[in-house]
C-alpha cells in the first residue's frame, strides 16, 4: 500500500510554515525514492501545533507536530511513515487532548479528508443530508431545521428556521440563498477553516436551504482577504456541478440549484446583511434601513435566506441525523455545537467545536492552557472587535447566548481573544471607538459622528482632562449609538467601550504626573 501523508493547506497551517514543511518532505521522497501520496488536508484547527503533519498508517493515522523542514529528515530516518516514534511524535489525532475533549458535528470532516474529493467526503457522511432533503416536502425541511434549535452562528443568533419559513412564505418569482462568509471580526477563522478544509458541508448546507424555500440560486460573499478560501471553494462549486450535486437536476431530483463564489472589496461594514447585498449588486456597501426585511426583499428586491457559513454548514447533519440528535447538544435556547475560536495571548490557540454550557473559565484556563505570555489573565474579549471584555469575576458565565446577553455581553461568531495583565483597558476602549470611525460606512449619524467623539473624548480622559465628567459623556454617548445606530457596527461598538470602563475602571484613572529625567 502506498503510504498517505496529509499536509495541510490551510491558510493558518501555511502561515505557520506548512508549505515549506511539504517542499522538504518531497524532495526527501525523491532523495530517498520513496513513493507516497501527498494529500493537502485542511487543518484539524490545533494551530499551536501546526504545522501537523499526519501519516495513515495500518493502526490509523498518527500525527507529528509542529513539524519544522529541518525535522524532516531525522523524521524518515525514525520511520514516520509507518507512525516511528520521533520528538514530534503526537500519536492518534483523535487522542490529542485538545482534540479528544471537542464535539464535532459541523467540523468532522474538517482535517480529516481531502477537501477536493468529493468521494472522500461521501464516505465520510457527506450528501447524506442533501439526499434526505430532497425527498422531503420543502416545509419539511423547514421544520426540521426549525426543530433542531439552529440559531444563527453568525453573531445575531436569529432562528434559522424562523428566517427560512419567511423565504418559502414569500411568494415572487425567483428566490435567493447567500452566504456571509465576509468572516472580519478578530480571533475568527471558523468559516475559513470550512471553506478550506470541508468545502462541500456548505455547499451541501446551501443547497438543502435552496430546495427548502424554493430558491434556485445561491451566492457565496467572501471577504477578499481569503484568496485561498476563494480558490478552493471555486474548484469545489465546480466540482458539486459536475457531478449533479449542483445544477438543474440536483441529485437527480426535479429540483434546481445552483451557486457562485463572489469576492468582497474588504469593508468590515459588508458583514452586515445589508450592506453586504447592496455590495454583491454592485452598490456601494452602506447599511439598508429595515424594514423590508432581506427575508421578503433581499437580493436584488427577491426573498433572500442570508445565513452565516457555520450556520449553513450545520444544516447538512441535522438533515442527516435528524432534529433531536443535533437538539440534544447545547443548553436553554442555544443549542447543537458551537466551534469556539481562541486566539490572542493564549497557550493554545485555535478552533474547539463544543456544545454550549462551558464556562468562559473552562476555555480560556483549561482548553487555551492559560496566557502564552504565562502571566495573570486580565481580559477576555468575546465577540469580535464589537464584544465585551470580560474580567476574571465573570469567567464562570456559560457559553450561551442568554446567559452572556445577561452580563452584557455578545458570543457573536464566537471568537475569544485573552489579554494578559499587562493590556491597557483604556487603549482598548479607544481602539473600539477607533475601529468603528475607521469602518462605518457612514449612512447613520450615532456611528459616523459618534465613534469619532468617542475617540475625542477617551483622549481627554487618558490625558486627565475632566475624567469623571468626560466618562460621563462617554457613557451618554455609547447610549445613543447602541440605540440608534442603524446597524450593529455601531450599535454595538458600546459593548467593548463600556465593559471596559464598568471592570477595569483603575485603568481609567490618570495617569499620574511624571517628572522627566534630566
Amino acid at each position: 500500500m502506498i503510504p498517505r501523508i496529509y499536509i495541510p493547506a490551510d491558510s493558518g497551517a501555511l502561515a505557520l510554515g506548512a508549505e515549506k514543511v511539504a517542499k522538504a518532505i518531497e524532495k526527501e521522497l525523491k532523495e530517498r525514492g520513496v513513493e507516497a501520496k501527498i494529500v493537502r488536508n485542511g487543518s484539524r484547527g490545533a494551530y499551536f501545533l501546526e504545522p501537523m503533519v499526519e501519516v495513515a498508517t495500518a493502526e490509523g493515522r498518527v500525527a507529528y507536530g509542529p513539524v519544522k523542514p529541518s525535522d524532516v529528515k531525522s523524521l524518515f530516518d525514525c520511520g514516520f511513515l509507518k507512525g516511528g516514534h520521533h520528538k514530534r511524535w503526537l500519536g492518534a489525532p483523535d487522542k490529542i487532548p485538545f482534540l479528544a475533549k471537542q464535539t464535532r458535528l459541523t467540523f468532522a470532516r474538517c482535517g480529516v479528508i481531502d477537501p477536493l474529493s468529493l468521494d472522500s467526503y461521501k464516505s465520510h457522511g457527506g450528501l447524506n443530508g442533501l439526499q434526505n432533503a430532497v425527498a422531503m416536502a420543502p416545509a419539511d425541511i423547514v421544520s426540521q431545521v426549525t426543530e433542531s434549535g439552529l440559531r444563527g452562528r453568525g453573531g445575531a443568533g436569529f432562528p434559522t428556521g424562523i428566517k427560512w419559513k419567511t423565504v418559502l412564505d414569500t411568494t415572487a418569482d425567483r428566490k435567493y440563498i447567500v452566504c456571509n462568509a465576509d468572516e472580519g471580526d478578530s480571533a475568527t477563522f471558523a468559516d475559513r477553516m470550512i471553506m478550506e478544509g470541508d468545502p462541500f458541508v456548505l455547499i451541501e448546507g446551501m443547497a438543502i436551504a435552496g430546495i427548502a424555500t424554493g430558491a434556485t440560486k445561491g451566492f457565496v460573499y467572501i471577504r477578499s482577504e481569503y484568496p485561498h478560501a476563494v480558490a478552493t471553494m471555486t474548484k469545489a462549486v465546480e466540482i458539486a456541478r459536475k457531478a449533479g450535486v449542483l445544477g438543474a437536476n440536483v441529485l437527480g431530483s426535479p429540483n434546481a440549484f445552483d451557486m457562485e463564489i463572489r469576492v468582497g472589496a474588504g469593508a468590515y461594514v459588508c458583514g452586515e446583511e445589508t450592506s453586504l447585498l447592496n455590495s454583491l449588486e454592485g452598490k456601494r456597501g452602506v447599511v439598508r434601513a429595515k424594514p423590508p426585511l432581506p427575508a421578503i426583499q433581499g437580493l436584488f428586491g427577491k426573498p433572500t435566506v442570508i445565513n452565516n457559513v457555520i450556520s449553513l454548514a450545520s444544516v447538512p447533519i441535522i438533515m442527516d441525523k435528524g432534529a433531536a440528535y443535533y437538539k440534544d447538544f447545547g443548553m436553554g435556547r442555544s443549542r447543537g455545537t458551537i466551534p469556539i475560536q481562541i486566539a490572542g495571548n493564549v497557550k493554545h490557540g485555535g478552533l474547539f467545536e463544543t456544545a454550549f454550557g462551558l464556562t468562559l473559565g473552562e476555555i480560556v484556563d483549561e482548553i487555551g492552557g492559560g496566557t502564552a505570555s504565562g502571566r495573570p489573565v486580565k481580559a477576555v474579549q468575546v465577540g469580535g472587535p464589537l464584544g465585551a471584555y470580560f474580567p476574571r469575576a465573570l469567567f464562570d458565565t456559560p457559553f450561551d447566548y442568554e446567559a452572556f446577553a445577561a452580563k452584557d455581553g455578545l458570543i457573536g461568531h464566537a471568537g475569544i481573544t485573552v489579554f494578559d495583565d499587562t493590556a491597557d483597558m483604556m487603549k482598548q476602549a479607544r481602539f473600539a471607538m477607533e475601529f468603528c470611525a475607521i469602518e462605518s460606512c457612514g449612512k447613520c449619524t450615532p456611528c459616523r459622528i459618534g465613534s469619532t467623539r468617542g475617540m475625542e473624548v477617551l483622549d481627554k480622559v487618558a490625558a486627565g482632562i475632566e475624567a469623571e465628567k468626560n466618562l460621563a459623556l462617554v457613557s451618554d454617548l455609547c447610549n445613543t449609538m447602541k440605540f440608534g445606530s442603524l446597524c450593529a457596527l455601531g450599535g454595538f461598538t458600546p459593548y467593548p467601550v463600556m465593559s471596559s470602563i464598568t471592570h477595569f475602571p483603575e485603568d481609567f484613572k490618570p495617569a499620574p504626573t511624571r517628572v522627566a529625567a534630566e
